[in-house]
């Protein structure tokens, strides 16, 4: 009897033995797909250093020539002791940082033109999200490179500089917003029939953002109606904490950040919006990325 039990609890010892290398395995062949694929996108980035050049000097002149275009504004219409370059700073780095991020489908678009992304869907993947994960990180990565410049910039220019733990709320703030519209932006690369169509959605939905929310102007500044419209814009929900932190230096989680029409907007509630919208988004994006993916 004993002899017929033994190879049986061997049996299972070694089946669950297996299952955990099997999970351990799978982590691992996951992150390094998800590595690879970053590192491809980067060596592309290396073959064509136009594109980040490019994505660090536009804000930077959007952050000079606005600068210097209101620099003779009425005293008091951007806030006390406030010059308009201190006003700009966090409408370039949220909106340079939202443009990215909306690109972000456009790589894989492309693999799916040239039919490198079939090769891919075929291939034996240890998670197609390897490729999801991938762009995410590299959008991420050149997000935070803008960032970092405009940040340096504007101190340059007499913006100033948030302290150690106001940068890491921007930072936390940029994060969210990039992680949200990068998912929105790789849905549409996997519903959209091609990157003609992708690009128009980018050209009508970038600008029109932009003037619809506090990037450039205060919202005393704006009509009644343009003000809700502002207010409920998810790029506000990022500008205007962002702007808090580089204006107060004494600031917490209940400071409020923006007084909109319907009521005030708390640092602490920005940063729940922000969240909500990613869990949002990547919620919305699940089924279409199953279906394509399977």
């Amino acid at each position: 009897m004993s002899s017929t039990l033994s190879p049986k609890s061997n049996v299972s010892f070694e089946s669950g033995q297996v299952s955990e290398v099997s999970s351990s395995g799978f982590l691992g062949e996951f992150v390094q797909e998800t590595l690879a694929l970053t590192r491809r996108l980067f060596i592309q980035l290396q073959r064509r250093p136009s594109t980040l050049i490019a994505g660090v000097i536009q804000p930077l002149i959007w952050l000079i020539l606005f600068g210097a275009l209101f620099q003779n504004a009425p005293k008091g219409l951007f806030g006390e002791n406030t010059n308009y370059g201190q006003f700009l700073a966090a409408g370039v780095i949220v909106f340079t940082a939202f443009s990215g991020a909306l690109n972000a489908g456009l790589p894989v678009m492309f693999d799916r033109e040239f039919g490198f992304l079939n090769r891919l869907l075929v291939a034996p993947l240890a998670s197609r999200y390897s490729i999801v994960f991938a762009s995410a990180i590299f959008i991420i990565t050149l997000s935070a490179v803008q960032t970092i410049a405009i940040i340096a910039t504007s101190a340059f220019l007499g913006a100033g500089l948030p302290d150690i733990l106001g940068l890491s709320v921007i930072a936390t703030i940029i994060l969210l917003l990039v992680l949200g519209v990068t998912a929105l932006s790789l849905g549409l690369a996997f519903a959209l029939p091609g990157h003609i169509e992708l690009i128009a959605v980018i050209f009508v939905t970038n600008l029109p953002l932009l003037f619809a929310s506090t990037a450039l102007a205060p919202l005393s500044f704006m009509p009644k109606w343009l003000q809700v419209i502002s207010s409920l814009n998810p790029l506000s929900f990022a500008i205007e904490p962002i702007r808090y932190l580089y204006l107060h230096s004494n600031w917490s989680l209940g400071s409020v950040v923006m007084q909109a029409p319907w009521g005030n907007v708390s640092l602490g509630g920005t940063l729940l919006v922000l969240l909500l919208l990613d869990v949002a988004a990547f919620l919305s994006i699940q089924p279409l990325l199953r279906r394509r993916f399977a």
